[in-house]
């Protein structure tokens, strides 16, 4: 079976300016020009999505939303429906991120909601599972993921992974500088495999975990070599075109 490709996704959350991303995304594109670069999407704020798809066509770099409503329509004032996305060649959307899951209440049901919206819509979801510094330090990191992976699985069924990725995002670990010694984050990588793998081998062998902890320009490549990281969802890192570019070349 042929090596997975490895995936490098830049999450810009609620930061920029329209004239800045246009000069970071242009930076970038022009920094990639080897074919050995890794697969790349960028994830901007979703009121710059049109503009980026306009940029993007030219490139190879795909384009993701960084989150999207499990509603098609509706009056549901400030949501951005699946649809919307898939106007402006979306292709991913990430669901389930840890900042969706604290400060927005959304829960292992209705982010697997989300994961069937993005899917009925011809889209890519990017799946974010991850654990609180305290679910770390009790021990329950292997439940906590298995809870937010058995969510999504119940209601979309084991095969819908084959058109997935999967992020994890270690909590503590995100926006502090901590990052996950590289034995932590190949542990708890191999364990989502071999969770996938319980209801399917083929599905759990081909998909791609990314890891997202404050992956910088001096660890991506220690991370990346191992066995079960195949890519990185990275977020502040990505603000910054130099440093998002050795990330990138480090997936080589």
């Amino acid at each position: 079976m042929s090596k997975r490709r490895t995936l490098v996704s830049a999450n810009w959350k609620m930061n920029g300016s329209l004239d800045s991303i246009r000069q970071l995304v242009r930076a970038i594109s022009q920094g990639m020009t080897q074919e050995t670069e890794p697969e790349v999407i960028i994830c901007p704020p979703s009121v710059y999505i049109s503009e980026l798809a306009e940029i993007l066509k030219k490139t190879d770099i795909g384009l993701g939303a960084q989150n999207v409503s499990h509603l098609e329509c509706g009056a549901h004032t400030g949501e951005v429906a699946p649809t919307m996305l898939k106007d402006f060649a979306c292709k991913y959307v990430i669901v389930g991120h840890s900042e969706r899951r604290m400060f927005y209440s959304e829960n292992d049901s209705r982010i697997a909601e989300k994961f069937v919206a993005v899917q009925a819509n011809g889209m890519i979801p990017i799946l974010c599972v991850g654990e609180l510094l305290e679910e770390r330090e009790s021990d329950c990191t292997k439940e906590v993921i298995s809870r937010q992976l058995d969510a999504v699985i119940e209601l979309a069924g084991i095969m819908a992974f084959k058109e997935a990725i999967i992020a994890y995002e270690p909590v503590w670990a995100i926006g502090t500088g901590k990052t996950a010694i590289p034995e932590q984050a190949q542990e708890i990588h191999e364990f989502i495999r071999s969770r996938l793998a319980r209801h399917d081998h083929e599905i759990a062998d081909g998909i791609r975990i990314l890891y997202g902890g404050s992956v910088k320009a001096d660890n991506a490549k220690q991370l990346f070599e191992l066995a079960d990281i195949d890519g990185g969802l990275i977020g502040g890192a990505s603000l910054v075109a130099d440093d998002f570019l050795t990330i990138c070349h480090s997936a080589r």
